[in-house]
């Protein structure tokens, strides 16, 4: 048994730990970082996914919008993030139309809505937008410092209408209420469905929650393609902690924690102890709970996640947009408000959704690096399918292989049912002559990233502000990593404003640290 003592032992070794363990290492703290798997990044990883074919994909999590610039100049990272020029484009279903959202075009935006019936909506699209903008502007600065209560950050964006609308109304009633058109309203709710299992109008709020996380990224809203794959931030974080002085041993599988900062973890056979002043826990609060001797309350996740390579982008059903417009941005399918409202209720009931509603990305059009130029040149492009409303709940009692497939089978075939050709005949093959497709499900995350439930944010999103009443004695909690024990912080996902590729968790766990 090797016994050792640190300044700070993290536990997992994601983004977020990485952020931490750079910052405080740099303030001259010791540091360790425990990751279970081979490489450092937890989520925010790229991989050659596919035998024998060279591309990398952003395996799990996939776009960038919350990792602030001050995090970026102050570790040195040399990460760049590519801005698309389409926000999306939405198929309506038994037609060859579609709404195509074009941020550098507004009145092609306009004719798009018009083309589906929606002329309506088109002052309210933008007020709306205007109304999330000031939002954003107001929030955005906050996320870098303590927290602020909820009366503050209420002056802060200084408009009780807005306030109402956004984070005391369900965020569907609001959409309801402001758009007539039925794939307009669906456009705009699935931000407050991703990774989130609620129906439309959701009375707990957790549906706004999400929204509000998904539109106040850098102050914008905008959703930015990493370059190089996600791989490239959680390389460029961990080449920043190293180079500050970090310890990061991977292949640590964490056995034990105990409140007073000792951390019991193994590699291969050889059974390891470190005592830290302080324990930053980068893992779900579910799993910090565990490795306590705590009973955890276990969380949900309501997604799935197919990769897939294909030999060119796929026909549409509506020729007047280039798939290379469509695609370029979030590709929804049915995703109206109605159908997704009827996946919720069919989920509810422990049936898959029909059809699955679907987010589509092609990274490859934003970021050709992450293919070889042999596939740049043969036409090859990425897919990344991101199916909602598929709760974890959905499990119990199935049999998890035969399940995933039955969820990718239903993926592809919410696609066909808004493209002009079938999605299955356009899929490159591997080394081993194999359709180059993979599914992650709830549960394949439970298993392979230790997320409880298959929950992309670690748990139930937080407000980023702290109640009106809330303690906030200490620099923990005013921070928002605090834990039951004063030795132990959140420094992930879980912490108040974790969730994403932010590393706001990390960063705020090493404020809390060097402010106490």
């Amino acid at each position: 048994m090797e016994t050792g003592a640190r300044d700070v032992v993290i536990v997992g070794g994601g983004h977020n730990a990485l952020v931490a363990a750079a910052y405080l290492a740099r303030a001259g703290r010791s540091v360790t970082v425990l990751e279970r798997r081979p490489q450092p990044g937890g989520a925010a990883i790229s991989a050659e996914v596919f035998p024998g074919v060279d591309a990398r994909l952003s395996r799990y999590s996939y776009l960038v919008s919350l990792l602030p610039e001050r995090i970026r100049r102050d570790l040195r990272l040399d990460i760049r993030l590519a801005r698309r020029r389409y926000s999306s484009y939405t198929p309506v279903p038994g037609t060859d139309r579609g709404l195509l959202v074009d941020t550098h075009d507004p009145a092609a935006t306009d004719a798009s809505f018009a083309a589906i019936g929606a002329d309506a909506d088109i002052r309210a699209f933008r007020d709306f937008g205007d109304d999330t903008a000031r939002v954003a502007a107001a929030i955005w600065p906050t996320i870098t410092g303590p927290l602020l209560t909820r009366a503050e950050t209420r002056r802060a964006v200084g408009d009780d209408r807005i306030w109402h609308d956004v984070m005391e109304a369900p965020i569907g009633d609001t959409i309801a209420r402001r758009f007539a058109d039925d794939t307009v309203r669906g456009v705009v709710l699935t931000d407050a469905l991703i990774g989130t299992f609620a129906p439309t109008i959701d009375e707990t709020l957790a549906a706004n929650r999400c929204f509000l996380y998904h539109v106040i990224g850098g102050g914008t809203g905008h959703w930015d393609v990493p370059v190089g794959g996600m791989g490239a931030v959680s390389g460029a974080l961990a080449r920043a902690a190293r180079e500050a002085g970090a310890e990061l041993i991977t292949g640590a599988e964490v056995t034990s924690v105990t409140p007073d900062g000792e951390v019991g973890f193994q590699v291969g056979d050889d059974e390891r102890k470190l005592v830290g002043h302080s324990v930053l826990s980068g893992v779900a609060p579910a799993e910090l709970a565990r490795l306590l001797g705590e009973t955890p309350t276990r969380p949900e996740g309501a997604q799935v996640k197919v990769n897939l390579l294909l030999r060119r982008l796929p026909r549409l059903r509506d020729d007047a947009v280039d798939p290379r417009a469509a695609f370029a941005g979030t590709f929804h399918v049915n995703e109206s408000f109605g159908a997704l409202e009827d996946a919720h209720t069919r989920a509810s009931a422990g049936a898959i959704p029909t059809p699955l509603p679907l987010e589509t990305y092609c990274h490859s059009l934003t970021d050709p690096s992450i293919l070889s130029p042999a596939l740049q040149n043969a036409g090859a492009h990425t897919l990344t399918v991101f199916g909602l409303q598929t709760p974890d709940r959905l499990f119990d009692g199935a049999d998890p292989d035969t399940l995933r497939e039955t969820l990718q089978r239903a993926a592809l075939s919410s696609l066909d049912s808004v493209l002009a050709e079938p999605l299955a005949e356009l899929l490159w093959t591997d080394a081993d002559g194999r359709p180059c497709i993979e599914t992650a499900t709830t549960r394949d995350l439970e298993e392979g990233l230790r997320m409880p439930g298959g929950n992309i944010f670690h748990g139930p999103l937080e407000w980023p502000f702290a109640e009106d009443d809330d303690e906030l004695a200490t620099s923990a909690e005013r921070w928002g990593v605090a834990t039951h024990h004063p030795r132990i912080l959140m420094c992930g996902s879980g912490s108040r404003r974790g969730g994403a590729v932010s590393g706001l968790g990390g960063f705020h766990a090493a404020m809390a640290l060097l402010e106490g």
